[in-house]
């Protein structure tokens, strides 16, 4: 007999092959609330007049004020418990990752396990029966991971900072409860742009958080960021708009206490991940920890 789903999750990546940082973004839901989560940003697009929201095409006034409004609508569900959006960040220039012929598919792969294992079965009921839906348009062959579902049991190799050994037989269906993966389009799934937008959101800060710092000097001092020789470089209109939404949900945050943090870490981060916005850096766990090189195989 087929388990019932009783929880859905929208994953998303941002640079997950380009750039010094990189991410991976879940929200996560019960199903009975999904259809109340996926009403609002639905209209909130309308609204903005953005057909579909992606966080790398916000370079203008109306995707601003839907990615603000996406911001909003996301932190006013978390804050009720009735959304979960976990971020896992990581750095390419960390001892993990700083390695020669990297495979940053199989990489990526090793960080939806991560993600899988301290989401699914740490932030919700253990005994929750998961669909996960993962942007079609990814680098991971889903179908494959489909597959194993319907085995006992697959051999996959994951880090030592989560068990000791660098192989296990893993039982995916006992481990995580993943009934099934379905990519979906991001176009007809509005919580899917919302994985989009907090995938980006915490990859951007840290990229580019020294320049939004000076960013945000010139506006505290009502200065004129283009006419100010003294300021090092200038503002694109694409960083005007994405500093815009990073200073504006930074703010929404501290508002209700959900502990986020952007100053202290120079980026996003959350030091309690029981919190329902929680962005996370991945850290190296010992000096074994180290990213798939290609053509290693498992």
């Amino acid at each position: 007999m087929t388990p019932t789903v009783t929880h859905v999750g929208f994953s998303d990546e941002s640079n997950w092959n380009a750039g010094r940082f990189r991410s991976l973004a879940l929200a996560t839901a019960s199903v009975e609330g999904v259809g109340h989560l996926e009403a609002g940003p639905n209209g909130l697009l309308a609204k903005s007049d953005v057909k579909e929201f992606k966080w790398k095409k916000l370079d203008a006034a109306k995707e601003r004020f839907a990615a603000e409004e996406m911001c909003r609508f996301a932190i006013e569900n978390a804050s009720a418990r009735r959304l979960r959006i976990d971020v896992l960040v990581w750095d390419i220039e960390d001892t993990r990752h700083k390695m020669v012929g990297r495979d940053d598919t199989a990489n990526l792969e090793r960080m939806y396990y991560h993600v899988f294992r301290n989401v699914l079965r740490a932030r919700w009921p253990n005994d929750a029966v998961w669909r996960l839906h993962p942007d079609e348009h990814t680098a991971l062959d889903w179908g494959t991971i489909e597959d194993c579902l319907e085995a006992k049991s697959v051999t996959v190799e994951v880090d030592d900072s989560l068990w000791s050994g660098s192989s296990f037989q893993i039982g995916i269906r006992r481990e995580f409860g993943i009934e099934e993966i379905r990519p979906v389009s991001s176009k007809e799934y509005p919580l899917l742009q919302l994985a989009d937008l907090f995938a980006g959101l915490p990859a951007f800060s840290r990229g580019k958080y020294e320049k939004y710092e000076l960013w945000l000097e010139s506006q505290s001092l009502q200065m004129n960021w283009f006419n100010d020789s003294q300021q090092p470089q200038k503002l694109s209109p694409s960083e005007r708009q994405h500093f815009e939404v990073l200073k504006m949900f930074d703010q929404e945050c501290k508002k209700r206490k959900l502990g986020v943090s952007l100053k202290s870490g120079r980026g996003l981060w959350t030091p309690n991940p029981e919190n329902p916005i929680n962005f996370w850096i991945y850290e190296p766990q010992h000096p074994e920890d180290k990213a798939p090189v290609r053509g290693a195989g498992l």
